[in-house]
C-alpha cells in the first residue's frame, strides 16, 4: 500500500439528528431500554455496515472476490516475499485442504499467486503472491484506506484517539468475557 496521504472529499456538515436518534424516538415509551446503550450499540452496528460497504467497494474497484482478497491479505501480512505453506494458509482461513486447493487454483489461474514445492521438504507446497497479486492487493488496501478515512474524517486526532481507547476498552471486556482475546 502506498504511503501517499488520503484526502477524503469535502463533506457537508452533518445534520444534528441521525437515523439512530429517530430510531430511539420511535421506540421511547414503547419498550423499556437504556437510551444511551441503545444509541452506542446501534451506531456501532450501523458504522460496521458502512465499513463492510467500504470493503465491498474496494473489492469492486479492483475486481477481486472476497475470498481472493482474504487469501492474498494473509500472504501479504507476512511481508516480502509474501509466502506461506498452503497447509498453514488453510488452517488460518479455516479451510479444508480441498477447499484451499480450489481457492489456490482460482488465484493461480488469475496470475495472483504461484505454488512451488518447498526446497527443504518436497511434500510441502508453498504459496506466494505474484507481483500482480501484490499490486492488486495493494490497490484494494488503498481503496479500503480511502473508505476508512472518509468515515473518520469528521473526528480530529484527539477524538480519534479517545474513540479508539473507548472501543478498545469495550472490546477487551467482551473478548475477556467470551475467551476470544
Amino acid at each position: 500500500m502506498g504511503t501517499e496521504a488520503v484526502t477524503p472529499p469535502a463533506t457537508t456538515p452533518a445534520p444534528a439528528e441521525d437515523s439512530v436518534d429517530r430510531h430511539i424516538a420511535r421506540w421511547t415509551g414503547k419498550v423499556p431500554f437504556d437510551v444511551t446503550t441503545e444509541a452506542v450499540i446501534t451506531r456501532i452496528q450501523l458504522l460496521a455496515k458502512h465499513v463492510a460497504h467500504g470493503k465491498e467497494r474496494a473489492l469492486a474497484e479492483t475486481g477481486l472476490q472476497a475470498f481472493e482478497f482474504e487469501t492474498m491479505h494473509r500472504l501479504a501480512s507476512r511481508g516480502a516475499p509474501w509466502r506461506a505453506p498452503s497447509s498453514q494458509l488453510a488452517a488460518e482461513l479455516l479451510l479444508s485442504p480441498a477447499g484451499m486447493t480450489g481457492r489456490l487454483d482460482t488465484l493461480e489461474r488469475s496470475g495472483l499467486v504461484r505454488r512451488t514445492r518447498a526446497a527443504g521438504d518436497r511434500r510441502r507446497v508453498d504459496v506466494e503472491l505474484t507481483e500482480e497479486g501484490h499490486r492488486r492487493w495493494s490497490e484494494a488496501m488503498r481503496w479500503r484506506g480511502i473508505a476508512e478515512a472518509e468515515m473518520i474524517h469528521p473526528l480530529d486526532d484527539t477524538d480519534r484517539r479517545a474513540l479508539a481507547a473507548l472501543l478498545k476498552r469495550m472490546l477487551l471486556q467482551v473478548e475477556t468475557r467470551d475467551g476470544t482475546s
